[in-house]
């Protein structure tokens, strides 16, 4: 069984005689520390796959730096968008309040995708090389990323009595399951699935076909894509427009571009050897 320990990671108390401040505790929360540590890590991976293919890891670190921010501010425009009726309701700095949660992966890859993949088209750069350095990184980043749900209980599915089954505190089940106690960790089904994108773009495709560039990048949103409209139908959170669950609907576009994304790499390598 899991059960959070709360979102608070660490909470200092300033003196009472700080100057301008007064007493304040700061705190800081698993989500952020959980982020950032997926950044970080994706960032060094980066890094070193981008040396080992010969290219710059200034341009790469400039490229990533960019993919970070156009990628938070996409997946919390993202998430904001799809929750407006919540968010009307509430004080206007919640809007950027992401260390409590609220970050839509999809609003991320699209957001990180366009700003750093400007850049690399600016700089004149191989932007497929550029997307397939990133994959790894984008799904290891997911597979941490996903724990900060489990400390603010949220992103759980549907009620379950499993050895592995996650309770959710009484002020965070959703209205119509105030009487279960246990729900399906659908942030650990993801993060698990994540991983083994992972292991499977660096250990099984990267050394096969280091030679045609957007591989693992299409094949990364092919196989994150199946994993989550699975994952997606047990989960009590969803965006939905009208009896459609918006994740999935994007899951299925995202198929649909690892397909032909891979068809026309494959083409395209054929139309490279035959010349």
């Amino acid at each position: 069984m899991f059960r959070s320990p709360g979102p608070i990671a660490l909470s200092l108390r300033l003196p009472a005689d700080l100057p301008l401040v007064g007493s304040m505790t700061l705190s800081v929360r698993w989500y952020g520390v959980l982020i950032a540590s997926a950044m970080a890590l994706g960032l060094w991976l980066a890094a070193r796959e981008a040396r080992r293919r010969g290219q710059s890891p200034d341009d790469l670190l400039k490229a990533a730096e960019l993919a970070l921010i156009g990628g938070l501010v996409g997946a919390r425009l993202y998430y904001v968008l799809f929750n407006l009726d919540y968010y009307r309701t509430q004080p206007a700095w919640r809007v950027i309040a992401v260390w409590e949660g609220g970050l839509a992966i999809h609003g991320g890859l699209i957001g990180g995708i366009l700003a750093g993949g400007l850049y690399v088209l600016w700089r004149a750069l191989p932007l497929l090389t550029y997307l397939d350095i990133a994959a790894p990184s984008l799904a290891i980043g997911q597979a941490i990323g996903r724990w900060g749900n489990f400390f603010n209980e949220e992103a759980f599915g549907v009620p379950t009595e499993l050895p592995w089954k996650l309770y959710i505190s009484p002020p965070h089940r959703p209205p119509g399951f105030a009487q279960y106690e246990y729900f399906h960790p659908t942030f650990l089904y993801e993060s698990l699935w994540d991983l083994a994108v992972f292991a499977v773009l660096v250990w099984g495709l990267r050394p096969r076909f280091r030679g045609r560039p957007g591989t693992l990048f299409f094949s990364y949103v092919g196989l994150y894509s199946v994993g989550r409209f699975a994952i997606e139908a047990l989960r009590l959170d969803s965006f939905w427009v009208g009896a459609f669950r918006v994740p999935q609907l994007a899951s299925v576009v995202g198929v649909m571009i690892a397909v032909a994304g891979l068809a026309w790499i494959s083409r395209r390598a054929s139309a490279l050897t035959a010349n």
